[in-house]
């Protein structure tokens, strides 16, 4: 049977020197990070919880992935870069297998982004990942909730729905073909954090305000409304629907785009005259952006079609503890 500490070692431990902004790495008390002078520590929480989260019996690497993706995802939305992470791990069991294919998943993201793991605790109990990451943006560039301005422009990178898709048609709430499910799934299961892009934004003080659209975009954006006291006005008809959701009808596109959630895309607000600049940005990126809206004075946020009629639609974003 595998001890803690051997768990740690045979699974979590990695040869070689941590990273640049890493002192100290796994092995003591604390890590010890050395952040960049003229820089601001981005740090971020997320927890993923059985039977909340992710389905009891999911594939142990996609959810290495998706534990590290959600929280990259949100140094993306600040615009900061990934120095390091730690990893607190709740296990019913430390099953070898298991463990090798969470590991996988978890260190196959984390090289791309160059972010070491450096440390973290693990413990027996019903399986729940908590990841808390550590990121560096230049010191008054990080894109924060507050910063919208009417007038701005409303931005989406990629497409929104499918992992909504996915999930409804894994709980029986549509019907969906198997090469649909097997085409949106990933979506749900290995989201792409957007970390280029957010970098970007702030690097060359693109966009103002920015969130990740992790609960749904109405929930989401409303944060930013919230925080920077202004409106907005959203095409909902704009929204960039994902390959698979974008073969539906237009009510059910319109809903898992809006309000769908784990989507794991930024969504951000910028002056007019940065559209170009937005746009080249994204190509550079490999990242498709869609304009889908405008920020008001007026509070609230008002939904329209393509042409600009209201549009009466009950949505909200997720929420934890409904």
């Amino acid at each position: 049977m595998l001890s803690e500490f051997d768990l740690i070692r045979q699974y979590f431990v990695r040869p070689g020197a941590p990273g640049p902004q890493v002192e100290l790495g796994i092995g003591d008390d604390c890590a010890l990070l050395r952040p960049t002078p003229g820089t601001s520590l981005a740090i971020s929480s997320d927890m993923l919880v059985e039977g909340r989260h992710f389905f009891a019996g999911e594939d142990a690497r996609r959810l290495g992935h998706k534990s590290l993706a959600v929280n990259l995802s949100d140094l993306a939305a600040m615009g900061a870069r990934p120095v390091g992470f730690t990893l607190a791990l709740a296990l019913p069991a430390a099953d070898r297998d298991w463990l090798a294919g969470f590991a996988a998943g978890l260190f196959a993201l984390a090289d791309a982004h160059a972010c070491p793991l450096i440390g973290g605790d693990t413990t027996k109990g019903p399986l729940n990942l908590c990841i808390t990451i550590f990121g560096e943006v230049e010191a008054g560039r990080a894109l924060r909730r507050d910063a919208a301005r009417p007038g701005d422009d409303v931005w989406i990178s990629g497409t929104l729905g499918d992992a909504r898709l996915a999930l409804a048609a894994l709980r029986g709430e549509v019907a969906v073909s198997a090469e649909a499910l097997a085409a949106a799934t990933p979506r749900l299961t290995m989201p792409t954090p957007r970390v280029a892009l957010g970098r970007l934004l702030a690097e060359q003080g693109l966009a103002r305000a920015a969130i990740d659209i992790s609960d749904g975009l109405v929930g989401d954006l409303g944060h930013i409304l919230a925080r920077s006291k202004v409106g907005a006005t959203l095409d909902v008809d704009a929204l960039p629907a994902g390959p698979v959701l974008a073969t539906r009808e237009p009510a059910l596109r319109r809903a898992f785009t809006a309000a769908g959630g784990d989507d794991y895309e930024l969504c951000f607000t910028a002056a007019p005259s940065r559209r170009d600049a937005i746009a080249a940005a994204g190509a550079a990126c490999g990242t498709p952006v869609t304009r889908v809206g405008r920020i008001e004075a007026a509070a609230g946020l008002r939904l329209t079609d393509g042409h600009g009629a209201p549009l009466d639609l009950q949505l909200a974003g997720f929420d934890h503890f409904t």
